[in-house]
């Protein structure tokens, strides 16, 4: 993922400035400002795939909050403050270096020392396949230049020396001893600051994965893994797909303690909206769409357990995470409040980092959780009833907006012959294929799902036929080049697609029936080719 350098050294200079304000008064507040800001430095280099810089930064956020005390009695001895103050100057040492290695081109590196910025890092996708087998690794290689991701080879004893940091270096250790392979491991993790560290194991028991996540490795693989399991894992890694900002409603009646609430969430880059109200929080939720309510325990007229009952009586919020806000420690009350819907309990005063913490982990599982129901299990794309959803929704904003939009059926030429010569796993695979090349160069707008076996729906809004077609025939091209390997050997697979039209075309049944129809025409007519009406 890219990162543009302003945003990252930005990043750093708060978390610098929190700590020399610390310094200044060490006391216990300006020591949670300092570590909120740490937590929030840690979480924006994990979502940036800054994984060097994320694990440092890791490792420093757990020696502080191991320093947590209770306000009165916060102290810190003078050689706890001078490691801490080791940490964050490599912390910081690291960044700006990275910033300035990765900003210019490598002939520019090689020429001046001054510090240069530009638009954004790592800007390509590259991958160094690091190990003495490289022929094992050539039909992956292959596939990957399909989707755009350039793999080079290099030998244990080759690893260049002056080069841009590629997105992910995947290690081979089989013909290296445990200890060898970890000491490796951490002399590359010391080097690359952002690349994914990725390694292929004979050796994939416990202790041994334990000890090369330690070294500083993000993943293991086993040698049985299938290649196709890693090349969905390298291109899911490769993606560009940002994530929205977490989302939070508020329903706390005291305005001094919303705001601390909210100030506590924006620190860690969640946006939040209040509601003092109670009788509020159902307009709040359809307004906001939250990933999560923080809901107070105790206010005028209604307590927060029977707000969450409310808020479960409609289905569209019955999987949203609610967590209490309370001043009260009775376990009693905390279970009842649990047993009525609610799924996490936190105490007043609350520690900052933990509040944040919590909100994060609830809403991952949330959204992951979202995606399982939405998403198909083979593709990742959104499965037949959501990706209708979308179309009538995209209908629903257009008849709005005055847009139009462009309805594309696509299906996999004689799959079924794909199927019989080579295999289902192998079906799978060139369906995966097709997904992941329809993902990769669509349109951020536009919207994609797996209609059923290798059917896809494709909506693109503020599309024409002409444009569609446009669209469509350059991934039609590129699908019908891509090798796909079958044991010793290789081929080629196809597709089909047939456009229809919004507004020529008024209701979402007869778009994709209409769609459907120009499909089988461009079957009946030869195959791999896409036909409209327009």
């Amino acid at each position: 993922m890219s990162c543009p350098p302003a945003d990252l050294k930005k990043k750093s200079d708060e978390l610098l400035f929190k700590w020399w304000t610390y310094l200044k008064s060490p006391d216990f507040e300006p020591f949670v400002e300092f570590a909120v800001c740490l937590s929030s430095f840690s979480d924006f280099l994990q979502n940036q795939g800054l994984s060097g810089l994320h694990q440092l930064a890791h490792q420093l956020e757990q020696k502080v909050l191991a320093l947590f005390d209770e306000a009165d009695q916060h102290q810190m001895s003078v050689d706890t403050l001078n490691e801490l103050c080791t940490q964050i100057e490599t912390l910081g040492l690291r960044v700006t270096h990275f910033i300035d290695s990765n900003s210019r081109p490598v002939e520019q590196r090689r020429e001046t020392q001054e510090t240069g910025t530009a638009s954004s890092i790592n800007p390509t996708q590259r991958i160094w396949f690091i190990g003495n087998r490289a022929s094992s690794w050539r039909a992956l290689m292959t596939q990957l230049a399909y989707f755009g991701i350039q793999a080079e080879p290099h030998p244990w004893q080759g690893v260049p020396r002056e080069a841009q940091e590629p997105s992910i270096l995947l290690l081979d250790t089989h013909d290296l001893p445990l200890a060898s392979a970890c000491q490796h491991i951490e002399a590359l993790r010391t080097r690359f600051s952002a690349s994914k560290l990725l390694v292929y194991t004979p050796q994939a028991d416990f202790n041994s994965v334990k000890l090369m996540l330690r070294a500083g490795c993000d993943l293991c693989f086993a040698a049985n893994t299938p290649h196709s399991t890693i090349l969905g894992r390298i291109i899911e890694l490769c993606s560009n797909d940002e994530e929205p900002p977490y989302r939070v409603l508020v329903v706390e009646d005291s305005p001094t303690a919303s705001m601390s609430i909210q100030r506590t969430l924006k620190q860690s880059g969640i946006e939040s909206f209040a509601v003092a109200n109670p009788a509020d929080v159902l307009n709040g939720l359809r307004q906001f769409q939250p990933d999560l309510v923080l809901m107070d325990m105790y206010m005028p007229d209604c307590t927060g357990v029977e707000a969450t009952r409310i808020i479960r009586q409609h289905a569209e919020f019955l999987s949203t995470p609610v967590v209490y806000l309370s001043g009260d420690g009775d376990m009693a009350l905390q279970v009842d409040a649990l047993r009525l819907g609610g799924d996490h309990f936190l105490t007043k005063p609350f520690n900052p980092v933990f509040l944040n913490a919590v909100v994060k982990s609830k809403i991952e599982r949330y959204r992951a959780l979202r995606r399982s129901m939405q998403n198909d299990g083979l593709t990742g794309l959104f499965n037949h009833r959501t990706i209708k959803e979308k179309l009538n929704a995209a209908i629903d904003e257009a008849n709005t907006s005055g847009k139009q939009i462009a309805v594309a059926m696509i299906d996999i030429d004689q799959f079924k012959a794909v199927n019989d010569a080579y295999g289902h796993p192998t079906g799978d695979q060139v369906i995966r294929s097709l997904a992941w090349l329809l993902k990769q160069r669509l349109r951020k707008t536009d919207l994609v799902g797996r209609y059923g076996g290798e059917e896809f729906l494709v909506i693109l809004p503020g599309s024409d036929f002409n444009h569609a077609f446009d669209i469509l025939d350059r991934i039609r091209v590129d699908f019908s080049r891509i090798q796909h390997p079958f044991e010793e050997r290789w081929f080629k697979s196809t597709f089909s697609a047939g456009v229809s039209h919004f507004p020529s075309t008024r209701n979402a049944e007869a778009l994709v029936n209409e769609a459907d129809q120009m499909l089988y025409d461009a079957k009946q007519g030869g195959r791999n080719c896409i036909l409209t009406r327009g």
